[in-house]
C-alpha cells in the first residue's frame, strides 16, 4: 500500500498518465489458466460452494488499485537500475488472528527499522514490500502428514484450513476465502492509519534501533552505525531538511503474497479502463514459488497476463536456460520493474549456482531486480526436532549473493525475509542467542521458522555494511 500525497488544499495529487504497462499476451484471459497443469491446490470439499464464494469476491472492491501497482513498478525500475534497494519482508504464513492493530503494528515497525538501516548502508531509498495483507496460503512438500499416528490433510494456510490437528479443522473450507478478503482489507486499513498518523517518522524509527543497540551489550559492534545515522538526522534537522508534512519515501509500504490459488487471484483481477491492462488487485506484487513455476502451468499462465510486478523464486534446480525462458514468458517486452528474481540457493551453494544465472539474464539485457531469499534453502531439522535456520547461514548466503553480483558487475537489488516483530525463538543464533534448547520456548510459526525482531535488526546491520562496500566500490 502506498500512501497518496495530499496537497495543502486537501485535494488528492493528480497521478501522471501510466506508461510502460505490461499488456496481456494474445488469447490471455483471467481464467485462461483453467485446464492447465496445476499443483499445490487444496482438495475443496464443496466445489459448488467454491464457485459461489469466488463469484461473490469478484463483486467486491479491489484491495489495491492499478495506480498504486504502477507506482511500485516504477520504484522497482529504479531498483533494477541500481538507484534504490528492495526490501520484502513479513510472516511466513499470516494468521487471521494476527490481522489486528498490535500484530500489524509490530510487523510494520520492524520493516521500517530494517529499511532505515539499509538506506543508511546504500545511500539509496528503500522500496518496502510487506509479506502482509494476503500471505495466507502456503505450498507444502506433502498433501498429508501424520499427527499422533493419524494421517491428516496438511495445513495449507488460513485461507484454506486451520492448524488444529483434527480432520474437521484440516478439511479445506471455501468460507475461508471470504474471510481472507476481509482480513486482508482490515490489515490494509490498519497500515494506512498507522502511516497516516506518522508511525514512520524517521527519528522515531531510528530511536527503536538505538534501543536495540543499548539493550544488548553484544550489539555494541553496531554502535558506530547507529551513531552515524543519529548525526545524519541531526544534520538534516539543522539544515531545515525535515519535511514538515512528514511525507517521505519512508511512509510508503506495498503488499505482496505468493499467487498460490489462481481462483482467488482471478476473482480479484480487474481491467484498467485507462490502459486496457489487467491487474491482480489482491496485492501490489505477486510471486510464483519454486514449486509452482512450471512454464506451461496454470500459475505462470495467470501471472503472464497481469500487469503487476512479478516475483520468481529461484531454487537450486533452475538452469540458466530455464530461467531465461521463464523471463521471456513473463516479460516479453523487457519492461523495467516487471520482474523480481528471488534466488533461494543456500549458503553453501550460492557462490556456485548464482553466477551462471546472473550471467544468462545479464546477456539478455533484461532490466530485472535481483533479490536474495536467504531463508528457505537454509532450513533444517534441529536435534530437538524443530524445523529451524541459523542466522549465521542466512548472513552467509546474503554475503555470497553480494559477492556474486560484485564479481559480475550487476546490482544486488534486495533481500526477501521471513520475520516476526515478536520475540519468537524459531531461528538459531543472534546477539540474544537462541540455542537449540530454546526453540520450544516461543516457537509460534504456523509453517516455517522466522527471524525474531533482534535477529532481523542484526541482519540488517550486516547487510547495511555490505551495501556500503558495494555502493562505494
Amino acid at each position: 500500500m502506498q500512501m497518496i500525497d495530499v496537497p495543502t488544499d486537501g485535494a488528492p495529487a493528480p497521478r501522471p498518465a501510466r506508461t510502460g504497462v505490461h499488456p496481456p499476451p494474445a488469447g490471455w484471459r483471467p481464467d485462461s489458466w483453467r485446464g492447465l497443469p496445476i499443483s499445490q491446490q487444496p482438495d475443496w470439499a464443496d466445489p459448488a460452494g467454491l464457485g459461489r464464494v469466488l463469484g461473490e469476491i469478484s463483486q467486491l472492491p479491489p484491495l489495491v488499485l492499478p495506480g498504486e501497482i504502477e507506482d511500485l513498478r516504477a520504484e522497482l525500475a529504479r531498483v533494477a537500475d541500481g538507484r534504490a534497494f528492495f526490501l520484502q519482508a513479513g510472516d511466513c504464513a499470516e494468521r487471521f488472528g494476527s490481522c489486528i492493530e498490535n500484530g500489524v503494528r509490530g510487523k510494520l515497525r520492524l520493516i521500517l527499522q530494517l529499511a532505515i538501516l539499509l538506506s543508511y548502508g546504500s545511500g539509496l531509498p528503500v522500496v518496502k514490500v510487506g509479506r502482509i495483507a494476503g500471505q495466507f496460503g502456503k505450498p507444502r512438500s506433502s498433501p498429508t502428514e501424520i499427527v499422533d499416528g493419524v494421517e491428516l490433510p496438511v495445513y495449507r494456510g488460513d485461507i484454506v484450513n486451520d492448524t488444529a490437528p483434527t480432520r474437521a479443522a484440516r478439511t479445506p473450507d471455501v468460507e475461508r476465502l471470504r474471510s481472507a478478503y476481509h482480513h486482508a482489507s482490515a490489515t490494509l486499513n490498519v497500515l494506512r492509519a498507522l502511516l497516516q498518523e506518522g508511525f514512520a517518522d524517521l527519528e522515531q524509527v531510528h530511536a527503536w534501533n538505538q534501543e536495540f543497540v543499548r539493550r544488548n551489550p553484544a550489539a555494541r559492534q553496531h554502535e558506530d552505525v547507529a551513531a552515524d545515522i543519529a548525526w545524519a538526522l541531526r544534520f538534516m534537522a539543522a539544515c531545515g531538511a525535515e519535511r514538515t508534512d512528514r511525507s517521505t519515501p519512508q511512509d510508503h509500504l506495498y503488499t505482496s503474497h505468493e499467487a498460490l490459488l489462481p481462483g482467488w487471484e482471478e476473482a480479484l483481477t480487474r481491467p484498467d479502463e485507462e490502459t486496457g491492462a489487467w491487474y491482480g488487485t489482491s496485492a501490489h506484487m505477486l510471486w510464483v514459488g519454486d514449486r509452482t513455476r512450471r512454464r506451461d502451468g496454470a500459475h505462470i499462465e495467470y501471472l503472464s497476463g497481469i500487469a503487476n510486478p512479478i516475483g520468481v523464486k529461484i531454487g537450486p534446480d533452475v538452469t540458466p536456460a530455464e530461467l531465461r525462458l521463464l523471463c521471456e514468458r513473463l516479460d516479453p517486452g523487457h519492461t523495467p520493474g516487471r520482474l523480481v528474481l528471488i534466488s533461494r540457493l543456500g549458503a553453501d551453494r550460492v557462490l556456485d549456482l548464482l553466477p551462471p544465472l546472473v550471467h544468462e539474464i545479464r546477456a539478455t539485457g533484461r532490466p530485472v531486480v535481483w533479490a536474495c531469499d536467504p531463508m528457505h534453502a537454509n532450513t533444517f531439522r534441529s536435534r530437538s526436532g524443530y524445523k529451524t535456520r541459523r542466522l549465521s547461514d542466512i548472513t552467509r548466503e546474503v554475503a555470497g549473493f553480494f559477492a556474486v553480483h560484485r564479481a559480475a558487475g550487476t546490482f544486488p537489488g534486495g533481500i526477501h525475509l521471513e520475520l516476526s516483530g515478536d520475540d519468537v525463538t524459531e531461528c538459531l543464533g543472534g546477539v540474544e542467542e537462541v540455542l537449540d534448547v530454546d526453540l520450544g520456548h516461543r516457537y509460534e510459526t504456523a509453517c516455517d521458522p522466522r527471524l525474531n525482531a533482534g535477529q532481523s535488526i542484526e541482519l540488517a546491520f550486516a547487510v547495511a555494511r555490505l551495501l556500503r562496500r558495494h555502493c562505494a566500490a
